[in-house]
């Protein structure tokens, strides 16, 4: 991790991240916000997403290439998968960064920060795996391919003390980045709709493979709910071009005589505006317990 006593405000820094889906580029972007305040001058490089490329980040491969999950999903892309990773170590190897961050994709940053810590390239992996859940003993295994986990919960740092892995708290950025009290009237005033509507938000997921997945399935149930509560609206937050398209495939097919309303990102906003939320398990149900809804 880096020493602050060790390296000055004007160090110019090479520090390289790898962020596999939006979840981790919301983190990436606010660790690039919290370093740049330190070291200005730092050059940040790796694979990420629109909001770290937003602040300067040079990404090498596009972050959805890593957005899959399920085992036929990861199977269908593995030759890929492995050939971006090998060529990512190659690079890393050549431009000898300051510091190696991963965030949270322990399947594939793992191998990375394993590789490079064999080259005395410091390495930590931000966002550590849910051993408090299940499967402690992976920790053995981290213990070599790290110099240090950053965890995001306060209870996470006794399990790392258990196998002598260097560990620090850092919080959840979301916890700062969510009001106290969420204002309803003005979210639904941003998105067009009446204080007076019963909202239910659907996040079908940020990765293409779960929003494939769950798309139709979403629809359907908005149907079928309508049903039961004729004046209830739906609104879906697209996290891109691609998964609108798939979103209005499934309305075209399912969504008849339902009121359903697609907005370009802003899960946030369409979080705070709804009075329930049908999501896709993530990060987005942590921000859903942060708004304050079901």
């Amino acid at each position: 991790m880096l020493d602050n006593s060790a390296v000055h405000s004007q160090a110019k820094l090479t520090i390289a991240m790898v962020a596999g889906e939006a979840s981790g580029d919301t983190l990436g972007s606010d660790l690039i916000l919290s370093l740049q305040a330190r070291y200005p001058n730092a050059r940040f490089v790796g694979i990420g997403g629109p909001k770290m490329l937003s602040l300067g980040f040079e990404s090498w491969f596009p972050m959805e290439k890593l957005s899959v999950m399920g085992f036929f999903e990861v199977l269908k892309h593995l030759f890929e998968l492995l050939k971006i990773r090998k060529s990512l170590i190659q690079k890393l190897l050549t431009l000898n960064p300051d510091v190696f961050i991963g965030i949270d994709a322990p399947d594939f940053n793992f191998k990375v920060e394993s590789e490079l810590k064999k080259h005395n390239i410091t390495t930590v992996h931000y966002v550590g795996p849910s051993v408090w859940a299940w499967r402690e003993k992976r920790l053995e295994k981290v213990r070599y391919a790290v110099d240090g986990v950053l965890v995001l919960f306060p209870f996470e740092p006794d399990y790392y003390h258990r196998y002598q892995i260097p560990v620090k708290f850092v919080g959840h950025p979301l916890a700062n980045q969510f009001p106290e009290k969420p204002n309803t009237h003005q979210a639904r005033e941003a998105l067009g709709l009446s204080v007076n509507d019963a909202i239910t938000a659907i996040l079908p997921g940020s990765r293409m493979s779960e929003i494939e997945r769950m798309a139709d399935i979403y629809v359907q149930t908005a149907k079928i709910l309508s049903e039961i509560y004729p004046k209830m609206i739906f609104v879906i937050p697209c996290v891109n071009d691609r998964a609108r398209q798939r979103i209005q495939q499934a309305l075209n097919q399912f969504g008849s005589n339902v009121t359903i309303q697609l907005v370009d990102g802003q899960s946030r906003i369409v979080l705070e505006a709804c009075d329930q939320a049908l999501v896709t398990s993530g990060t987005a149900t942590l921000e859903a317990a942060l708004m304050k809804n079901p």
